[in-house]
């Protein structure tokens, strides 16, 4: 587990497998997807080690249903009595009610895939609030959720107006020093589609499903990547 500060209200969380990403506000600590199962233990040393403590927990927010994000959600939810959130079509995956789409995958991707380790399956988890495009969470004054489908159904990202800070889950990466549309996604021509939207918006921070945060001037980073990227 290792920590990096993003911004003052913001820390990293990387797990031996995932990331989770601690959100302060006056009221309280949101994270933002929790890594693997088995990643409980090593968030709250996280958040700890940030000055804060666990018990401040109030809200989980799930970008989407991979077991890489949703893994300790269950466990950390019913520990602290904290409120999951996500898009209304990631909720019954992430309750268990309904199985995963799996995704469409180029020949680069499916190497990828099979080097991918074992990862353990999330337990079910409730979803105490599903939330649509446009919905409004109590972050950081006010963080507006993004649906950006293709990945999975119901991805969302977390846009932040007020401090410009974006949370953009799996649709975009940043390893390596560049930033570039995700990977595994369910419906990559789609996928695209909402990682232009993305790049679309006023950002200064970003932070990632997978790779390095970018503090300043995300937003050119995000264009760049879209113009390499060109729709179809």
């Amino acid at each position: 587990m290792e920590i990096t500060r993003v911004r003052d209200e913001l820390h990293m969380i990387s797990l031996e497998f995932g990331t989770a990403y601690l959100w302060r506000d006056a009221h309280g600590l949101t994270l933002v997807d929790t890594g693997i199962a088995g990643s409980a233990d090593a968030i709250e040393q996280g958040i700890r080690a940030t000055g804060q403590e666990p018990a401040a927990l109030r809200r989980i927010v799930l970008t989407h249903h991979h077991e890489d994000h949703t893994g300790s959600a269950a466990l950390l939810a019913r520990r602290h009595c904290a409120q999951v959130v996500a898009h209304r079509l990631e909720a019954p995956v992430i309750r268990r009610e309904q199985p995963p789409v799996p995704p469409v995958l180029s020949p680069f991707e499916q190497q990828l895939w099979d080097g991918l380790p074992p990862i353990p399956p999330a337990d079910p988890c409730p979803v105490h609030r599903e939330v649509e495009d446009g919905d409004v969470l109590d972050i950081g004054g006010g963080a507006v959720v993004v649906h950006v489908p293709g990945h999975t159904d119901g991805s969302i990202a977390l846009h932040l107006p007020g401090p410009g800070v974006l949370f953009t889950g799996d649709l975009a990466a940043n390893v390596g020093g560049r930033t570039t549309p995700g990977v595994f996604h369910t419906d990559p021509a789609l996928a695209l589609a909402s990682f232009h939207r993305l790049a679309a918006l006023p950002v200064e921070t970003a932070v990632f499903g997978h790779g390095d945060a970018i503090a300043t001037d995300a937003s050119a980073a995000l264009r760049a990547a879209a113009e390499q990227h060109p729709q179809a």
